[in-house]
């Protein structure tokens, strides 16, 4: 029986939520992938961390046991950002925060849309921080800087082969060529195991040929094959025009008939299923013919965002009645779960699907 992650794909209708490749806000990580999985994505992306993937899978199985559905088969895929070099998607901001002058107007914690800083907390707050650099430019002073990371690749594999991960993802960028063929050297043993394969990548000059030369690199592919088009990245909560770099990229790509599934992200918002059916550029697919649609969408800062007030008001409730041996609980087990608080529950769920009623119900 075919899953319905592969099922959506196929019928046009792919739903991702990207929890962020540098998110690591555990009790979030976990809310998020149970609303959206409750509300019907096809897909949860996460950082290539193991706690991430924790979290992420306990909010996957509580989804499943709510819906009285215990097989995994009738879950989201879990899939795990990697990179193949530097990469925005992989950063975290930093500065002394000793340095920065008592009078400081402190824009970067107006603009920081994770609300990752905090110059009372020493600055920065790691676990939040997923790279979006809007606090980078905005600095009087320019203290803020990006501290970038490669994921580590020795621990990817064992994920798979374990089958704690349904599906990678490797962020690319053209140039990147010999990067890229030394991550696939180590993802190649173990690919029989995805369920999915996702590339993403930005829009550049000869971006194409260089895609192509990927897929000659890959081929041939035990498992189903995503081309993400990156259009401005993780900028989908700043406005509906973010939306336009997404589709322009998605239609370059359209238009070279690359072998694979198309599936834009960068930008992506509520405004971008109601331009891709203007454009006429969503539908079922026919892999084997030469008209080829956009598959599915994926949704990372703006799908967050409608969804942190929520989880705020969770993050702090506390539970009714402390355990006996709360002293030793780490802090984010103090909290209530989602599911513990039907009525943020509901109220989480109700802002993911519809969100994700737009493309799985476009009409």
């Amino acid at each position: 029986m075919q899953s319905y992650p592969l099922h959506s794909l196929a019928e046009g209708s792919w739903f991702k939520l990207i929890c962020g490749a540098s998110y690591q806000h555990l009790p979030a990580i976990r809310s998020l992938a149970l609303a959206y999985s409750l509300a019907g994505a096809d897909c949860i992306d996460v950082a290539a961390d193991l706690a991430v993937i924790t979290a992420a899978r306990e909010g996957i199985k509580a989804a499943r046991q709510l819906l009285n559905k215990p097989e995994p088969s009738a879950s989201p895929w879990l899939m795990v950002s990697i990179n193949d070099g530097e990469d925005p998607h992989f950063r975290k901001a930093k500065f002394d925060v000793t340095q920065c002058p008592p009078d400081c107007p402190q824009p970067c914690v107006k603009v920081c849309p994770a609300e990752a800083i905090d110059l009372s907390l020493g600055g920065v707050l790691d676990s939040l921080c997923y790279g979006c650099g809007r606090c980078i430019p905005i600095c009087p002073q320019e203290l803020i800087v990006g501290r970038s990371y490669v994921a580590s690749l020795e621990q990817i594999v064992p994920w798979i082969e374990s089958m704690a991960v349904d599906a990678i993802e490797i962020h690319t960028r053209v140039g990147h060529d010999d990067d890229f063929q030394r991550v696939w050297q180590h993802i190649f043993p173990v690919a029989g195991q995805l369920k999915l394969l996702a590339i993403s990548c930005t829009d550049g000059e000869n971006v194409i040929d260089y895609l192509r030369s990927l897929y000659e690199l890959i081929s041939p592919l035990p498992c189903p094959l995503i081309w993400q088009t990156d259009g401005r990245s993780m900028s989908g909560d700043i406005g509906k025009g973010t939306t336009h770099a997404a589709i322009a990229f998605a239609q370059k790509v359209l238009q070279a008939q690359l072998p694979g599934y198309i599936q834009l992200a960068g930008g992506t918002n509520d405004y971008t299923v109601d331009k891709l059916k203007q454009a006429q550029m969503l539908g079922r697919q026919d892999l084997s013919s030469t008209s080829k649609l956009v598959s599915g969408l994926a949704y990372g800062s703006y799908a967050r965002a409608i969804l942190s007030s929520t989880i705020a008001k969770l993050e702090t409730t506390e539970l009714p009645e402390k355990p006996a041996n709360f002293k030793s609980q780490p802090m984010n087990q103090l909290n209530l779960k989602l599911e513990q608080n039907r009525e943020l529950l509901q109220e989480a769920v109700s802002t993911a699907r519809k969100l994700v009623s737009q493309i799985k119900n476009r009409g």
